[in-house]
């Protein structure tokens, strides 16, 4: 690879000239700067972005930390991310975790030896968070609520959510409604599943909950799906904790020919892109998964400029609950 030294010999000038250009540095003459310039092209040379870092203490890159990135809804919220962050001048650094708190350590000790400015990050586990406090390096939480630690979060109303998502099979007539959860230890299965048991209880149901914890990905959301279609009365509605949950709720009723809704209907929580091809479309409870991730970012730039110095934020965003063909009345046979 070129030098700084190649491209100053090739233009006829000293380092600390092309480094001055590099840096476009107005003491540099116009012709100068031509010659520099043309010599950077000719040479293909890629500026060593280190030496400024190390001077500034800042690289400009930001670390974003999520559970799963083959999940739609996080390559939204990526996405609101990689925007907000590329608007002031940051570029990001993706690393994906699984929700696993081994694999999750080592890519935060990874990123720390990188030198990112701060971290965006679902964590897997309250070791991460410690790391992060340790290094006194500012972090904004993801989608996750925090408790009993003064940290800034940015999340979506999973209880309110759920609870919504419930109240509307309810409002159809449901009675016998299945939840299929994420991992226990993981807050936004607590919530969903808190909001599910909410809106029983309001509804006089309580005695009728169906919980079934698992954890967020396509197998789990199928295998649980067969031992609530086991249950004796069978549920006449499924409420998916996730939308990964609901794609593997879908193939097993598909397997044990069942239909959706008029058999059996189907809700989940986060949306999917129009792209991915079921019918019926889940009804949802959407989160704003885009804006989700440009306040998150915005409120860790505020953070790394020095310009926000209040309490640390939990930011709780509305939820919206999209109706859409999955989901209908009981059938007259399931009453």
């Amino acid at each position: 690879m070129p030098t700084i030294r190649d491209v100053a010999r090739r233009a006829g000038v000293s380092p600390i000239t092309v480094s001055r250009v590099i840096n476009n540095d107005s003491y540099v003459s116009a012709d100068t700067r031509r010659r520099v310039e043309e010599a950077i092209a000719e040479l293909n040379y890629i500026p060593n972005s280190l030496g400024p870092s190390l001077r500034s203490k800042r690289t400009n890159t930001l670390a974003l930390v999520i559970s799963n990135i083959t999940n739609p809804f996080w390559t939204t919220v990526a996405r609101g991310v990689e925007d907000a962050a590329n608007k002031h001048g940051y570029h990001i650094i993706i690393g994906n975790t699984d929700d696993l708190p081994a694999k999750q350590e080592e890519y935060l000790i990874f990123l720390l030896k990188k030198q990112v400015d701060g971290f965006l990050l679902v964590p897997a586990s309250t070791r991460s968070l410690d790391t992060l406090h340790k290094q006194r390096i500012p972090f904004v939480v993801l989608d996750r609520r925090i408790t009993d630690a003064q940290v800034d979060v940015v999340r979506g109303d999973s209880e309110g959510g759920a609870y919504a998502l419930t109240r509307h099979l309810l409002e159809l007539g449901h009675t016998r409604i299945a939840v299929i959860s994420g991992p226990q230890h993981v807050s936004t299965a607590i919530d969903r599943v808190a909001g599910y048991l909410r809106a029983l209880d309001k509804a006089g149901l309580s005695a009728l909950q169906q919980v079934y914890w698992g954890i967020y990905d396509q197998p789990s959301g199928s295998e649980l799906a067969h031992e609530a279609l086991l249950s004796q009365p069978r549920p006449t509605a499924i409420f998916a904790c996730n939308n990964f949950i609901a794609i593997g709720v879908m193939r097993a009723l598909r397997t044990a020919g069942i239909r959706v809704p008029e058999d059996i209907s189907v809700v989940a929580f986060d949306d999917l892109p129009e792209a991915i091809t079921i019918d019926p479309f889940f009804t949802v409870a959407a989160q704003p998964a885009y804006e989700m991730g440009q306040q998150a970012t915005a409120l860790l730039l505020s953070r790394l400029a020095g310009s926000d110095t209040s309490e640390p934020q939990d930011i709780v965003l509305p939820i919206e609950i999209i109706v859409r063909k999955s989901s209908g009345p009981p059938s007259e046979s399931a009453k």
